[in-house]
């Protein structure tokens, strides 16, 4: 996501039934410029803070939560049930190595087929599917390297 003006991100918080106050602004901005880093609410505290002595770590929280029930970011659990938040919020999956705790982005149109056809042969009581989102759990095998997924031509 690229980074937005301070317009942008109210016109974003409004458009969400929220008021754009100061804290607001600044939290979804932190978010926004910490794309595909998967913050926690303590990294947004810790970049927020030197600018905004004020804020404490506890609105951050509510801030974020707030933002999550929204649908201005989507929360994503770490293997350790840790909450790290994400402003894509289109539908994509992700990669998440436990020894470094990076978490990387993948989109794939096929994956999402598959898994529409899969559970559309089977009778799924009581339950409405929203949307699809999976996460992969692993390791880097060469520590240095990026993680990558790319498709293997036939």
């Amino acid at each position: 996501m690229q980074n937005l003006t301070r317009d942008e991100l109210r016109q974003r918080l409004t458009a969400c039934g929220l008021k754009a106050t100061h804290q607001r602004i600044v939290v979804f901005e932190a978010v926004t410029e910490l794309h595909g880093h998967h913050p926690t609410a303590e990294d947004v505290y810790q970049r927020l803070k030197p600018a905004n002595p004020s804020i404490s770590l506890g609105t951050v929280y509510k801030t974020l939560d707030t933002f999550t029930e929204t649908g201005l970011i989507r929360r994503v659990l770490s293997e350790e049930g840790g909450k790290r938040y994400d402003s894509n919020t289109i539908t994509h999956s992700h990669i998440y190595c436990s020894k470094t705790k990076e978490i990387v982005d993948f989109e794939d149109e096929e994956l999402h087929e598959l898994l529409t056809e899969f559970f559309s042969k089977r009778n799924l009581e009581n339950f409405e599917i929203k949307g699809f989102s999976v996460q992969l759990t692993g390791n880097k095998v060469e520590p240095d390297k990026q993680i990558n997924i790319s498709r293997v031509s036939k």
